[in-house]
């Protein structure tokens, strides 16, 4: 039959004091002893107890020194220790609250105080694991949740671009490429002291969720200027100007739905309305300039730039990587951020491999 009953570990090297001890222990407690430090800190390792029972004064390493060994211990630094000792002074108790014990009972032992201080320090134990136990049981289900609500944000967003690549064949490898490409950005640029604080993981968590949605405002623009295979006449132009402004609307409208404005769309917010924004004022819709423009659109401008150069499409060819990169940079200061630009220098080669393989 299994034996249910808390352990309890004695160490004492007088054998009497261990037969005493055994004795009134032994109808409620499963006991183990240990005649020095040495073997108590084997057998605590081997099956921790769920209480030790420590003399002070032993041959080698004495109560003290074993309690702290103990402490060091990830594991048995949890286990109460009850110091049974003949030293009375207010000194040697304090030593042994010190070494990490959790109660001083000074011999001759009288047992019903034993035994109370005995229940007393396993019910407190008790306790504790129970917390600890629960503790632990929440943040796994707290991060279960976050992970949930994450999972359910980002199957939010998709199905929200896949409704801008049901109207634009281009579209579905264009958002791949382009969430990868803003990823390796953001990531490296939050590693520069002067955006650490921005692009915290959280935010580049976001903004990386969000990047699909920037055409999402295609949706709302006439076949016949999104599927246009030439070039777009000024007219035209200023239609397809209006995915922003659309997009940014679409997005207006699935807050209000939320009741609220400040929700995991905020970054789709930004990078939908202002990602043709430009560094010099001379982009749309608003004509923003230098750091008006927010940081999500203009690391998602240096990604949409760069897919649209090096992909092919019904009114042009693809550039090389090389031609690409060379763009981008002349127009750092004028198009771009260059802090962003100079990010991009730095890893532009993981922005070709990601180009090859998608």
């Amino acid at each position: 039959m299994l034996d249910l009953r808390p352990v309890i570990l004695v160490v004492d090297d007088t054998p009497d004091n261990i037969a005493l001890l055994s004795g009134l222990l032994k109808e409620c407690y499963k006991v183990k002893v240990a005649t020095n430090g040495e073997r108590a800190l084997h057998i605590a390792k081997a099956a921790p107890p769920d209480l030790i029972l420590l003399d002070v004064m032993m041959p080698g390493m004495d109560g003290y020194e074993t309690c702290r060994r103990l402490m060091q211990d990830e594991v048995l630094r949890e286990i109460p220790v009850i110091f049974l000792t003949a030293k009375e002074e207010e000194e040697d108790e304090n030593k042994g609250f010190d070494s990490g014990a959790v109660d001083y009972i000074t011999k001759p032992i009288s047992a019903p105080i034993l035994l109370s201080r005995v229940k007393t320090h396993l019910t407190l134990k008790r306790s504790k694991d129970f917390l600890a136990d629960k503790n632990q049981y929440l943040e796994a289900e707290i991060s279960r949740r976050i992970q949930e609500i994450s999972l359910i944000q980002e199957v939010s967003v998709m199905a929200m671009a896949a409704l801008a690549e049901m109207r634009d064949p281009e579209t579905g490898n264009h958002i791949q490429r382009t969430k990868l490409y803003i990823k390796e950005l953001a990531t490296r640029l939050g590693r520069t002291e002067k955006y650490a604080d921005i692009l915290t993981p959280e935010h580049i968590g976001l903004i990386v969720t969000s990047a699909p949605l920037h055409d999402i405002g295609k949706v709302g623009i006439p076949d016949h200027i999104l599927l246009k295979p030439g070039k777009l006449t000024d007219e035209e132009f200023e239609v397809m100007k209006t995915h922003t402004t659309q997009g940014r609307d679409a997005v207006l409208r699935a807050e209000r739905l939320m009741n609220s404005t400040e929700t995991f769309l905020r970054f789709a917010k930004e990078i939908v309305y202002s990602h043709h924004e430009k560094w010099d004022g001379t982009g749309y819709p608003q004509g923003l300039a230098g750091e008006a423009i927010p940081l999500s659109a203009r690391l998602m401008a240096v990604a949409d730039v760069y897919d649209a150069l090096t992909s092919k499409r019904v009114y042009k060819e693809a550039m090389s990587h090389e031609q690409a990169v060379g763009i981008i940079v002349s127009d750092a200061g004028r198009h771009f951020d260059p802090d962003i630009v100079e990010i991009f220098v730095k890893c532009c080669h993981k922005f070709q491999e990601i180009s090859e393989q998608y």
